[in-house]
């Protein structure tokens, strides 16, 4: 089924017919532990076992693939150090066309691996700028300078026709995997993740032409809230700095395109920390053994915003994405730590005597705590300055009961919080 935008025709069925033999239908799978806990049906949509591990190559592809001959034979460039170039790249191998991939000077060698392995010889790679703003310029120069066509990760009719093919997955295999005598037909709420806005706008629209009692719910992450800032402002804004830890939702300004079609068709819009997003990598990787990025994992952290509206409905998640470098697991369980309250951080100044940081342990410690960092300022070549010290807790409600030692103890310190200056310089 198609269906028209203001400015656009998105042609679903068109769409599909491109993507057949690209894209596998991930599945649309019912988890237990999420519908227990809420006490709903809980379904989550796994584009994290797509062929690239994310939804970006369809996209991609439906855009690639719609050009003409001519400017295929011209080749096509992307911009991204993530996902979309990664769909990009098997795109360009699957329709044997030329592609040129810009990436930031930062880019991790896991994902510029990633790229060659998916793009084979039909990619070149070339590494410009400092951040993904510096990289897309230089990429659209390049673009013009050659006569090739640019590939937006986002903002493209194209690009958010291929993404809403998602969507259409889930209305086809929703009555499948929901049988009438356990679930009543119907999804009540869709939760998407938000960045750029591609999927967002390309599954909404699908839903709300075709399923317009579904309440379409974005999620976009605390640190980087591009569309959430657009809908105050009326307009697409460029934020000055963004917390890029949600990589594959992280970016400084929304779509001019899809901030509009986002506006009409959200329901709601909500902003969930980066910690909370972490917890939940965390318990989906520990409870269902599901591997999610921190983009794909946005949907199920908003859940608790929903947890009284969900009750007895029918709820579907899209889990974005799966590149999880297996090397930022130990920045994903600090995070986790810090937003459930069970790591803290302070900057203490022991008495320059023996048996100082013996008492400390024995008075002030619970028989739970524990210190996961020691680590003494040294001033003039000795160990004379304060101690940042970690200290992990079992329990948060332990964490009062430390302060209150802290002070009984008459122990000079300082705690340092995540959104003060001197936690990122310290910590």
């Amino acid at each position: 089924m198609s269906t028209t935008t203001k400015k656009n025709k998105l042609d679903y069925d068109a769409a599909m017919e491109r993507l057949i033999g690209v894209v596998i239908k991930t599945p649309l799978q019912l988890n237990r532990s999420l519908s227990r806990k809420y006490k709903c049906n809980v379904f989550l949509k796994r584009e994290d076992l797509q062929v690239v591990r994310s939804y970006k190559l369809r996209g991609a592809y439906n855009m690639i693939s719609s050009l003409d001959t001519k400017k295929l034979e011209k080749g096509v460039v992307c911009a991204s150090a993530g996902n979309h170039a990664q769909g990009f790249a098997y795109s360009c191998n699957k329709l044997n066309v030329k592609g040129v991939v810009f990436m930031p000077v930062i880019t991790p060698n896991q994902k510029i691996n990633q790229t060659k392995m998916f793009g084979e010889n039909h990619i070149e790679i070339k590494l410009s700028g400092d951040n993904y703003d510096e990289c897309a310029a230089a990429a659209k120069q390049f673009t013009k300078e050659h006569g090739m066509t640019f590939i937006p990760a986002f903002d493209d009719y194209k690009v958010i026709e291929g993404q809403a093919t998602v969507g259409v997955e889930i209305a086809e295999q929703f009555p499948v995997v929901s049988p009438a005598n356990t679930v009543d037909a119907g999804i009540d709420f869709l939760l998407l993740p938000v960045g750029g806005g591609g999927l967002a706008s390309g599954v909404g629209t699908y839903f709300k032409a075709c399923f317009p009692k579904t309440k379409i719910i974005g999620v976009e992450p605390e640190g980087s809230p591009s569309m959430y800032n657009a809908f105050k402002a009326g307009k697409p804004v460029t934020l000055e700095t963004i917390d890029t830890f949600v990589d594959g939702a992280a970016v400084k300004r929304s779509g001019d395109i899809t901030s509009v079609i986002c506006h009409e068709v959200l329901d709601d819009l909500v902003l969930v920390p980066e910690g909370k997003v972490c917890s939940t990598i965390l318990k989906l990787y520990t409870e269902d053994a599901i591997v999610a990025e921190p983009a794909g994992a946005l949907t199920v952290s908003a859940l608790d915003n929903f947890a009284k509206e969900i009750k007895g409905k029918n709820i579907v998640c899209v889990v974005s994405g799966g590149n999880n470098d297996i090397d930022r697991m130990q920045e994903i369980k600090e995070r986790s730590l810090q937003y459930e309250g069970l790591k803290h951080y302070f900057l203490i100044r022991f008495a320059q005597r023996p048996g100082a940081l013996k008492e400390f342990v024995t008075n002030v410690l619970g028989p739970d705590d524990d210190i996961t960092r020691f680590e003494y300022f040294q001033k003039h070549n000795k160990e004379t300055g304060p101690a940042l010290v970690g200290i992990e807790l079992k329990r948060k409600e332990d964490y009062n009961k430390l302060l209150i030692k802290l002070k009984k103890s008459n122990i000079n310190y300082t705690e340092l919080k995540k959104d003060d200056n001197m936690f990122g310089y310290v910590v």
